[in-house]
Formats: C-alpha cells, structure tokens, sequence
C-alpha cells in the first residue's frame, strides 16, 4: 500500500509538493493570517461606550474616523516612516563599503572572519542588544563619559535619534549580506572590461558595479525598513518618541481594539507598497 502510494506520488511532482506543502501553509493560514484577518476586523466592530467591550458584526468605521480626525496619528506615522527611510539609507550607506571589502578585497580567511563579525550579533538576544544600548546612551552612560571631556551632554533616553542609531545597528545585518551575496554575482570580467576602456574606481563603482547592485539593495531594504517600520520595543525603551507599533500596543492594552486594528492597516498598506516598488526593482530575485 505504501509503495502504491510513493510511486503514485514519485509520477506526480505537483501533487507531491502540495502534500509536503500543505501542513505548514495550513498552520500558517489558520495561525498567522487567521488571526491577522481576525485582529483587522476589529477595525470595522463597534465599541460600547460605557463597558468598553467590543460588539462583534456591529459594523461601524468610527475607529477609522479617530484616526483621521486625530492629527497626532498622522505625525506618528510620518514620524515612524521617516525613521525607516533613514535606517534604511544609512544602513545601505555602511554596507556598501563593507560588503565590497568582503567580496572583493579580503582575502578567503579573513571573509570569513568579517562574515561571522557581521552575523554574530544575529545570535545575541534581541532585547539584551536594545537594554545594553539603552545602557549607553544614558546621560551617565559609556556615550556621556566619551563626549563629557569635549564638554557636550551626554544624550540620554529622550531623543529620537537614539532610536534611528539603534535599528540601524540592529538591521545592518540584513543589509550587508544580501549586498555582499549581489557583488559576488557580478562577474570580475566586467571590473576588467571597465578598467580596460579607461574607468577609474568611481567611474567602474557608478557605471557598472551599482547599476547592478540596486536588487541586492532592495532586497536588503525589505528587511532594514520593515523591522524598523514595526518595531516598538527601541523608541519605547531608548527614546520617548511613539511609533506606529507604540501606538497599536498602547491602544490594544488599553482596550480600544478597533483604534489600534484600525491603525494597523496603515503599516500593511505601506508595506504593500513597498513591496510592489522593490519587486520592480528586481528585489525578490535577490533575496
């Protein structure tokens, strides 16, 4: 019976894929966007006034008219989104220079050494790399007693930029390698060919190697304003700005469940959009 069944299954590829397929795309279906349809729903349910419980199938687009009626979501979501650009800039800034010495410069060992550099903090905690950054920027911090001889405050836990040094910190990871991985598909015979007909590094570097590294730094983009765009962890513990991610879990802890789902859709809609500008950038190919 069993062996009727694999040559049953060996003659038909598709269906083969489908049965290895089909156990975890049902445990994401029902799980993840389960929940996730579940959670966006409470964007539409109304909410008793004076119980605060939500009432299911009592459809309604209050929760949407807070939003837009409410000037200080409009300037947290511009603030989160500009925090996002900014990481992903500066990530790609940092990781071009990095990722060329390691495909191109450095020698097979010391790749190798760079490489394990770049994903060891990968292997660190997530919350034990925010709080030791939370540890420095302190006012009495290790960054106060570095810049107090230049008689400048330290910066302490208020300004919104420790948040953009933060996750960049944290997401440069996922930026180095995918740029690291496009350099090494980028065949030495057109560095050669460059240098041949008379192009010098910055001329080679914008003609020929960054043309062709724009999907490898979509497909690290994807990842750096992503996780930037839903963190809510870094302002909350090393600066006093509210992101999108703040604003949903403050609502959500408080009760009002279909403000915080309501605003859940703005960083799905961003994302989607994003999406749909780095697939034409040729990101999904790299990743």
């Amino acid at each position: 019976m069993i062996s009727r069944i694999a040559r049953w299954f060996s003659a038909r590829p598709r269906a083969s894929l489908g049965a290895l397929l089909s156990a975890p795309l049902t445990w994401i279906g029902t799980v993840y966007i389960g929940s996730l349809v579940v959670l966006l729903a409470h964007a539409f349910w109304s909410k008793d006034s004076f119980t605060g419980k939500v009432a299911p199938f009592d459809w309604t687009l209050d929760a949407f008219g807070q939003i837009l009626g409410n000037p200080v979501y409009l300037a947290i979501a511009l603030r989160t989104i500009g925090i996002a650009v900014l990481v992903t800039l500066t990530a790609a800034i940092i990781a071009l220079p990095v990722a060329y010495y390691i495909a191109r410069i450095a020698s097979p060992r010391v790749r190798a050494l760079v490489l394990v550099a770049v994903t060891m903090p990968l292997w660190a905690s997530y919350l034990v790399k925010v709080y030791a950054w939370r540890t420095i920027l302190q006012a009495n911090g290790l960054l106060g007693w570095l810049v107090a001889p230049l008689g400048i405050e330290g910066p302490g836990l208020t300004e919104i930029w420790n948040s953009w040094l933060v996750l960049t910190y944290l997401w440069l990871p996922y930026m180095i390698l995918p740029v690291y991985a496009g350099l090494e598909r980028i065949p030495t015979s057109l560095l050669e060919a460059s240098a041949d007909l008379g192009g010098r590094g910055w001329v080679t570097f914008r003609r020929v190697i960054f043309p062709q590294l724009i999907p490898a730094l979509a497909a690290g983009s994807i990842f750096t304003f992503s996780l930037s765009l839903g963190d809510y962890i870094v302002p909350d513990l090393v600066s006093d700005a509210k992101f999108i991610g703040n604003v949903i879990y403050d609502n959500s802890a408080l009760g009002s469940l279909p403000v915080a789902a309501a605003y859940s859709f703005l960083p799905i809609a961003v994302m989607m959009a994003y999406l749909l500008f780095a697939r034409r950038l040729g990101a999904f190919e790299s990743l």
